[in-house]
């Protein structure tokens, strides 16, 4: 009896597309023809180099499947570098560039063919992405996030055409995003986008001693931290209202006094605090 049920699996899908594909047709388009022919070549190189497999090449766009969610992304790194590299030894006026998003996520499976949202995702992600750069899900950050060396940038939310919007990273190598130096004839907007999603390890770093205070004080319990600010506001008041004259002593006293006799009585067993019925 013949199963035609549809067969399902968990894969890592790479796509990869051409940014301004149709206005570096309209400049040269062998040159174009056989530029894409020589980069696609790369591709299916390097994506047999990392137990991956080429799915489909739709017009300027390369889909492609991995086992592993860490070869995926490398991959994908070494395919920026070696394009870009590529650029550098024959620069042209307007050098090919392509942007990478990669998901991952369930997809249905046809023959050698693979379809549904876990390629759709993959595809928008692409779009997310700057020329020269990877923009990867958040399913592939968990998996990746401390196993490569590379950095990333969240982008948020993004909304995506025809899917529910979903969190994610942009990678950045050597502490610049992929993708974003400049070429003839081409503008960024990685400045801005870097300035709207600063990097993720920026974000963790105190930026003055006053945030190491304020950091510190988040830690203690609320009655704790609001009894030690009070207090060094009224040391303070008395320092610049006449140091020749201590006061401050007494009402910090009776405030940690009240503070510690409220934590005591807060951290009492159960059965004390409840007394007999």
């Amino acid at each position: 009896m013949t199963d035609d049920k549809m067969k399902r699996r968990l894969t890592t899908v790479l796509c990869a597309d051409v940014y301004g594909y149709s206005r570096l047709m309209e400049a040269d388009e062998t040159g174009t023809l056989e530029t894409l022919r020589r980069y696609r070549t790369a591709i299916a190189r390097l994506v047999e180099r990392h137990d991956g497999r080429i799915v489909n090449t739709w017009g300027d766009a390369v889909i492609a499947e991995f086992a592993s969610v860490v070869e995926a992304v490398q991959c994908a790194v070494e395919i920026q570098q070696e394009i870009s590299s590529s650029d550098s030894d024959a620069p042209q006026a307007s050098p090919m560039r392509f942007r990478i998003g990669i998901n991952l996520g369930d997809v249905m499976v046809d023959g050698t063919d693979i379809y549904g949202d876990g390629v759709n995702i993959a595809s928008r992600l692409q779009e997310l992405a700057d020329p020269g750069g990877v923009v990867i899900s958040s399913s592939v950050y968990d998996q990746v996030h401390n196993k490569l060396s590379v950095g990333f940038d969240c982008l948020g939310q993004r909304p995506m055409k025809n899917i529910a919007p979903l969190t994610s990273y942009r990678l950045t190598l050597g502490g610049q995003a992929a993708g974003s130096a400049s070429f003839p004839g081409e503008e960024t907007a990685t400045p801005t986008a870097q300035a709207r999603a600063p990097r993720m390890e920026d974000r963790r770093e105190p930026s003055s001693s006053s945030n190491v205070v304020s950091n510190w004080l988040g830690k203690l319990p609320r009655p704790v931290a609001a009894a030690l600010t009070v207090s060094a506001f009224l040391i303070l008041i008395n320092l610049f209202t006449g140091a020749h004259k201590i006061w401050f002593h007494w009402p910090v006293a009776a405030i940690l006094f009240g503070v510690a006799l409220r934590t005591v009585l807060g951290h009492r067993p159960e059965s004390d605090s409840k007394g007999e019925r």
